[in-house]
This record gives structure tokens, C-alpha cells and sequence, in this order.
């Protein structure tokens, strides 16, 4: 396993986010954490990355204990993270903001890299010139993942994709996950959309008040009537 957490909590002063969680995600996997606002999934990835400390636990990448590690070190080892809200950096333009992603990086492959990413997010490159704070939110969302995958992950985290974006622009934003699932990437995705990211997730967890209440095969968790009944409107 690339990704091993073993009863990981947190709090917020004295509010338990979440508690005694264990996840595992594969190389090469596409593994979904799914459940409604406030279950905890956010608070998961931020102690995944480092930004947010756990009160109980372990956390090993790559068969490493990182559970003390600090954030910086972690993206070394190879976890990016695309946040909740985008967060690109407004003033500056979208070649900078790709740039950013690359900062631990040295030679020459950076730009081959940026060319790859104007590759995949076409719209990227006809405004690599303009403020990342003038794109709309779709753009600004394929911009936070080409950011991210400049710092070659070996796990790429991504925090409800989906949020804020019309149906149409949500299509395409999964059908760039599939792609990078496609090429290999490991991605550990949390998501609201619950039909979305199951759908294309090898694997689910289900998290309700802070702890994983079900998992499985995301095609399984997608039939499964108590998923369709709470997050699936079915």
C-alpha cells in the first residue's frame, strides 16, 4: 500500500473532527472518500498533507511513518494536494501559478512539463499570460490540478473538485481524473458528488460524523440502497 492510516483523529480545540479511521490507498489506485458536509472529509486530507495535526494515530507513505512530518517534507516525498476552493494565487498569471507547483524542482524537464499540462487543459495555455484570479471557477479548478501535478506526486489528493461548477464543467473535470488514473497516478479523491466519484473510484469509503461507517468496491458502494438512499437522492 502507497497509503496507509491507521485510527487517525483530530480535533478543532475540543471538537473531534474525526476519529479512529483506517484508510488504504494502492498504487495506482483511484480510491473515494464520500459523505456530506461536515463529516470530517477535509479535515482527512489536511492531516494527510500535514496542515492539520492529528491527536491519534499513524499515517505511513510508502511504508514511512510520516505522522509527525511537516507539510514541506511530505511534498517532497511525492503528496500534492489540490484544496477545497481552488486557492490559486490571484495576482499572478497561470504560467506563474503552474511555476509554483514546480518550486522543489530543478532542470530543464520543468518546461517539457508545463507543455504537457497546456496539453491537457488547452484552455490554460490561450490565458498562460492572464491573472489565475480572472479565470472562471472550472478553469480555475484544471489550474489547481496541472499546479499540483507539476511536483510529479506520487499521490495526488484532490478536495470536492466538483464544488461550485456547472454539470457540464463537473463532466469534465472526472474525465480529467479518469485520464490521470489512466496514466497511473495514485489519487486519493474526496468528493460531495458521492454518484461521481464512486463511479469511477476502484475503491470507497463512506464517512458520516467523523468515522468511516462503510467500504468497499466503488461499483458495490454505488448499488448498495443505504449509499443510494443517503447520498444518492435514490
Amino acid at each position: 500500500m502507497l497509503l496507509e492510516i491507521s485510527g487517525l483523529s483530530s480535533h478543532y480545540g475540543r471538537i473531534q473532527a474525526v476519529r479512529g479511521i483506517d484508510v488504504t490507498v494502492g498504487e495506482g489506485e483511484l480510491v473515494a472518500l464520500v459523505g456530506a458536509n461536515g463529516a470530517g472529509k477535509t479535515t482527512m486530507l489536511r492531516c494527510i498533507s500535514g496542515v492539520q495535526p492529528l491527536t491519534g494515530g499513524t499515517i505511513r507513505f510508502d511504508g514511512r511513518d510520516i505522522t509527525r512530518m511537516p507539510a514541506d517534507q511530505r511534498v517532497a516525498l511525492g503528496i500534492a494536494q489540490v484544496p477545497e476552493g481552488r486557492q490559486v494565487f490571484g495576482p499572478m498569471s497561470v504560467e506563474d501559478n503552474l511555476r509554483l507547483g514546480a518550486y522543489r524542482r530543478k532542470g530543464d524537464d520543468v518546461e517539457a512539463d508545463i507543455k504537457r499540462m497546456y496539453d491537457m487543459f488547452p484552455i490554460l495555455f490561450k490565458k498562460r499570460e492572464l491573472p489565475a484570479g480572472t479565470l472562471s471557477g472550472g478553469q480555475q479548478q484544471m489550474l489547481a490540478i496541472a499546479r499540483a501535478l507539476m511536483s510529479h506526486p506520487r499521490l495526488l489528493l484532490l478536495d470536492e473538485p466538483s464544488m461550485g461548477l456547472a454539470p457540464l464543467l463537473v463532466a469534465e473535470i472526472f474525465n480529467v481524473v479518469q485520464a490521470l488514473k489512466r496514466q497511473g497516478t495514485t489519487i486519493f479523491l474526496v468528493e460531495q458528488n458521492a454518484y461521481a466519484a464512486l463511479a469511477i473510484a476502484d475503491r470507497g469509503y463512506v464517512l458520516e460524523t467523523g468515522a468511516v461507517v462503510m467500504s468497499d468496491v466503488g461499483q458495490t458502494l454505488l448499488a448498495d440502497e443505504r449509499v443510494k438512499e443517503a447520498y444518492l437522492g435514490l
